[in-house]
């Protein structure tokens, strides 16, 4: 079984509120794709693959353009990928010596497989010898970036927890408020069927945005400590009570037809699940902080005309967890490449002290309606038609008692694999809870 040096203290050492430090980022971002499409640069230099979808591609590409413009010996390349596409893509190259020079990603798990393998760089010196980079960045942010101690990834990007958010006129035509218990929740869902309105939308195809309802249930049963168990590699960690009872409640919500019909075949890549919420067939959507900005862009006047609603998830009846916790990743990272030529290395390590956490970027980010990972940039909210969410958004990563990376991520990718496979079953009501804690017990420290 692998030792996992990152366990209890790190593992929530990635979230705990902003005061102790507090990032995360979006488990991935949707959107239209133009697979291979260059975004910047050209001509040698550094290569980056990045996430499409706007309006976080737009940032991404306008912050490597400046970086260019400033340094025209020594440019990036950019190249979209979408979300699901991105991973797999990523994990061939970087398999195959042909990485980009800059590895975007999650940290956690999947950046742990690259240092065991040797495919990315120690980055620990650079930090050291660089305080006023690090320094710049919240503290936890580093959590999901070090491994066995050292650091492998720049923190970077955003700080984005995940979200309820629901239709404010969806409620106000079945004359109800929104949800302060799972008890409401299940009680909302004949009322909004009743009036041939999804409960839910869900991009059950993409399968990481099922595994949100798992992460948020656990935690108001039980805190952090279930899933911590898995984390930590104990044996038959999926076998805890709490665990199997928490995968019965999501399949009665599902069961009661709580998400929208044929939610298995919606991509979230594609932004049907945020377009089913801002056209009024669905009542709520549980997802990341960065669709925020999706629906703000592509939903009229949904946003600006004060129609859509957010709130932390709500507690369970009889459950330990605290309801201020949230689920999320710590941060977009940023690793090179051990492939890559000393050159383009220092093109990147360049990128990284500079356009990557510059005052320009941070606001950028801001007018996405997210929340950057740079200190300070909170000064930026009030000058924002989007503060409301902003400071909501922040809010909710200061007041977090504990902050959970994703489980995907948190684990490595054999294990992550089996997970997203095993939660599409268990929404599909194709396995029972205990035939997913026993698959999953399988892969426990794999």
């Amino acid at each position: 079984m692998e030792s996992r040096n990152t366990s209890r203290r790190n593992f929530l050492a990635l979230s705990m509120g902003l005061p102790i430090g507090a990032a995360l980022a979006a488990c991935g971002t949707s959107g239209p794709t133009r697979p291979g499409a260059t975004s910047s640069g050209g001509g040698g230099g550094a290569t980056y693959w990045y996430l499409s979808g706007q309006p976080q591609e737009g940032v991404r590409k306008s912050t490597i353009d400046r970086f260019n413009a400033a340094n025209p010996d020594g440019k990036i390349t950019g190249t979209t990928f979408q979300n699901d596409a991105f991973k797999t893509k990523i994990k061939t190259a970087i398999g195959a010596g042909q990485a980009p020079t800059l590895i975007w990603g999650w940290g956690g798990g999947g950046l742990r497989s690259y240092v065991q393998a040797g495919q990315v760089d120690d980055l620990t010196s650079w930090f050291d010898q660089n305080a006023a980079v690090k320094d710049k960045l919240f503290p936890s942010s580093f959590g999901a970036a070090t491994i066995d101690g050292k650091i492998y990834a720049m923190p970077c990007e955003t700080m984005q927890p995940i979200v309820l958010y629901y239709d404010k006129r969806a409620f106000d035509k079945i004359g109800a408020k929104p949800p302060e218990s799972w008890g409401e929740i299940m009680a909302l869902v004949p009322k909004f069927n009743a009036q041939g309105i999804a409960p839910f939308s869900l991009g059950g195809q993409s399968r990481w945005t099922n595994m949100m309802w798992l992460e948020f249930v656990f935690d108001r049963m039980g805190g952090p400590e279930v899933f911590q168990a898995v984390f930590d590699g104990e044996k038959d960690a999926w076998n805890n009570p709490i665990a199997i009872d928490a995968l019965g409640k999501v399949q009665e919500l599902v069961k009661a037809d709580g998400f929208i019909k044929g939610f298995s075949s919606i991509t979230a890549d594609s932004n049907a699940d945020q377009a089913l919420l801002y056209t009024g067939k669905a009542a709520m959507m549980l997802h990341g902080g960065w669709t925020y900005g999706g629906m703000s862009t592509d939903g009229g006047d949904f946003v600006s005309g004060g129609n859509l609603g957010y709130m932390n998830f709500p507690p369970v009846e009889g459950g330990t967890g605290d309801p201020s916790n949230t689920v999320g990743n710590p941060g977009q990272y940023m690793s090179i490449s051990s492939k890559a030529t000393p050159e383009e290395k220092e093109i990147a390590k360049k990128f990284f002290a500079t356009e990557l956490i510059s005052d320009a970027s941070a606001k950028e980010w801001v007018t996405t309606g997210a929340v950057p990972i740079i200190k300070g940039s909170d000064k930026e909210f009030a000058s924002s038609k989007d503060a409301d969410f902003l400071n909501f958004a922040y809010g909710i990563a200061v007041n977090a008692k504990t902050f959970a990376q994703s489980w995907d991520q948190a684990l490595s990718p054999t294990a992550a694999e089996t997970l997203l496979d095993n939660i599409a079953k268990l929404f599909q009501l194709s396995i029972s809870p205990q035939e997913f804690a026993t698959n999953m017990n399988a892969v426990i420290g794999k």
